[in-house]
């Protein structure tokens, strides 16, 4: 038996020396510098060993590699490399979208609601964003603003209600009311109140950090199809729930024949039309209630989780920067001011200075670290003349760009006057992307920006703010892609509302 396991570790030890070998000699042919410290684990390693988060290990690769155009990472089977050079990275996510269009993550078909447009690539994935794209058009979300509307003035009045609310697990509150926002505007729920929601729950479920989460991001990392092989789901836990949820949602809206101008809408107009067809392919979709409800469960997580952290975010950076709240106070006393004491979606739309400061706050905190992509065809990145092959995967470092004083000055000081009109220009496009970049974009991006200026305009006209950092802060969640202070909080202080 001692014999065996000796042999046993005797033979892995190899087996991870020669892939380290491999995948140094892989990028040195292509001459492309290769991170050395970890060459078979790469990022994981320090990820699952030191408990750093992702994005913080490609961080220090960034700074230590930065003049490198890219760098290769090691893992098991499949070449990765992470994209330094800002002109390579615009190539990856829009310029030669068509050799990047791929996410990197191929779920099981029988994972349900994994079958949205977040994991869809090629032309399946075009015909499925296509079709949702008019969700989130500027008209829709006008038309669907008195709902965010309404949840944000329920947050503000339970707040005052439940004084106990006003200080301490504060993200839990804003995320409430971020599922209830959605869940009304989107989907056409709603609750008795908006911390009493299933919805919620399983939206907090599915983005809290674990073991299992961990374990499954490791594997997709070193092969998919070894994920798939072993037949693992991403979301099984939620089907019978949501899938449920979403088809009495369908079929009660064909009983009512009522517009709201929602996605159950969508749904109702898909069905009915019958398959969704590519006129350039040929290729077809059927809208079946578990497609639409994987579309649903994808707006639904991102709509609550990234939203929730944005608006978390940047009262944050407000409660330690009290002049800048002070600015964004007068800036939303006078819009309340001028507007008879109501809100509406021009309104939030058109507030320059609360633009401003949210903009600040995705660059300093992006609610996704990192974004991933595999390329589909064989391709050469501009920069370095880097000859990239069809599956390898590609890591963007979205959280060390953003922290990179070539691009921010003083980058880890909070200045919302980076995003002031005349100093966008100064700002590199492909430096900024708190919900992605190119055609992959985060479809809702709009709807979530809408969401969360809404929440900080009620909240920020009823109370002011004081930072809470707990000793040793801040300190961001051990999460492989996530991005979210875990060691600061909020206190809501109410203020008197001028007249």
């Amino acid at each position: 038996m001692i014999a065996f396991a000796l042999l046993f570790c005797a033979v892995i030890t190899l087996c991870v020396y020669i892939t380290g070998k491999y995948n140094e000699q892989y990028w040195k042919k292509r001459k492309v510098a290769f991170y050395s410290k970890n060459k078979v684990a790469g990022v994981l390693w320090d990820h699952f060993i030191e408990k750093k988060a992702v994005f913080k290990n490609l961080c220090n690769i960034y700074n230590e590699y930065r003049n490198e155009p890219a760098i290769g990472i090691g893992t098991f089977f499949t070449p990765q490399l992470c994209v330094l050079d800002i002109t390579n990275i615009q190539h990856v996510l829009a310029t030669n979208f068509t050799s990047f269009n791929h996410r990197g993550v191929e779920p099981n078909e029988n994972d349900l609601l994994a079958d949205n447009i977040l994991f869809m690539h090629g032309n399946r994935w075009k015909l499925m964003r296509q079709s949702l794209t008019p969700l989130f058009t500027s008209s829709k979300l006008k038309l669907m603003y008195y709902i965010i509307d309404k949840s944000a003035v329920d947050l503000v009045e339970h707040l005052k209600a439940n004084k106990e609310l006003l200080k301490g697990n504060s993200f839990n509150t804003l995320s409430s009311f971020c599922s209830a926002a959605i869940g009304g505007a989107v989907f056409g729920v709603s609750t008795g109140s908006i911390f009493d929601s299933p919805f919620l729950d399983m939206a907090r479920k599915t983005t809290t950090p674990s073991w299992r989460t961990n374990v499954f991001f490791a594997i997709i990392n070193f092969s998919n199809d070894l994920f798939k092989k072993l037949g693992l789901s991403l979301f099984k836990e939620q089907e019978e729930f949501f899938i449920g949820a979403i088809k009495k949602i369908i079929r009660a809206r064909e009983q009512d024949k009522i517009k709201r101008h929602d996605f159950a809408d969508i749904c109702v107009a898909l069905q009915s039309a019958g398959n969704i067809v590519d006129k350039e392919t040929g290729l077809e979709l059927k809208p079946t209630d578990e497609l639409l409800a994987a579309q649903a469960f994808f707006f639904f997580i991102a709509g609550v989780e990234p939203t929730a952290t944005a608006l978390f975010s940047t009262l944050i950076e407000l409660g330690r920067n009290p002049e800048y709240l002070e600015k964004v106070h007068k800036e939303i006393d006078e819009a309340f001011k001028i507007n008879d004491n109501k809100m509406n979606y021009d309104i939030v739309v058109g507030m320059k200075y609360v633009d401003m400061v949210m903009s600040e706050a995705m660059r300093m905190h992006p609610p996704l670290g990192v974004l991933t992509r595999k390329c589909v065809r064989d391709t050469v990145l501009p920069v370095g003349n880097i000859k990239v092959e069809k599956g390898t995967r590609i890591m963007v470092p979205i959280w060390a760009v953003h922290h990179d004083e070539r691009f921010y000055p003083e980058p880890e000081k909070f200045i919302p006057e980076r995003f002031a009109s005349e100093n966008k220009s100064n700002i590199v496009d492909a430096a900024y992307m708190p919900f992605g970049k190119g055609n992959r974009i985060c479809v809702g991006n709009r709807y979530a920006a809408v969401q969360a200026k809404a929440g900080l305009v009620h909240l920020l006209r009823n109370f002011t703010l004081k930072t809470i950092v707990q000793e040793g802060g801040p300190k961001y969640l051990h999460h492989p892609t996530l991005i979210r202070f875990c060691d600061v909080d909020l206190e809501f202080i109410p203020r008197s509302i001028p007249k």
